[in-house]
């Protein structure tokens, strides 16, 4: 079985490009930043990271090009696809690349904002974020929004 689940951020906007045939399809690159877990480096005790290649074709290359930013913070899965090609000197380039089937967010808007560098960013129906909880771990709700409950 060939399954892969990561989570990251972004390092760089995704490049995204079009299939010149008949029926062009959406490509979409971008490489994310995992961290490895419970791995530090010896020198500075900072948390180091692997760079992973990830592409995504047709809706989720679409998805991509139209929601995620550099810095956001994302999980995928999909599945580990090699390759190999000759580039200009002559020499045989072997690839790795993680080919997305589905992409999740993993942070709100708000604190995605703030790794995007849009720090000025508010969404209109601006709610309090998780991390406005009261002492014993509950979000304070604001008076008022009874209304907007989907329960009510």
């Amino acid at each position: 079985m060939n399954r892969v689940i990561l989570m990251g951020r972004l390092t760089r906007d995704p490049e995204i490009r079009y299939s010149q045939n008949d029926q062009s399809m959406a490509i979409a690159r971008y490489t994310l930043a995992v961290d490895r877990r419970g791995r530090r480096d010896s020198n500075d005790g900072q948390q180091t990271a692997d760079f992973i290649g990830c592409v995504a074709f047709r809706q989720q290359a679409e998805f991509a090009e139209k929601y995620l930013r550099k810095g956001m913070k994302i999980a995928i899965t999909g599945r580990i696809q090699t390759g190999s090609y000759t580039n200009r000197d002559g020499q045989k380039v072997y690839t790795t690349d993680v080919i997305v089937e589905d992409h999740e967010f993993c942070e709100s808007k708000n604190a995605s904002a703030a790794n995007t560098g849009m720090s000025g960013f508010t969404p209109a129906n601006s709610r309090p974020e998780p991390s406005q909880a009261v002492s014993d771990g509950f979000m304070n709700i604001p008076d008022g929004i009874d209304e907007e409950l989907p329960w009510n």
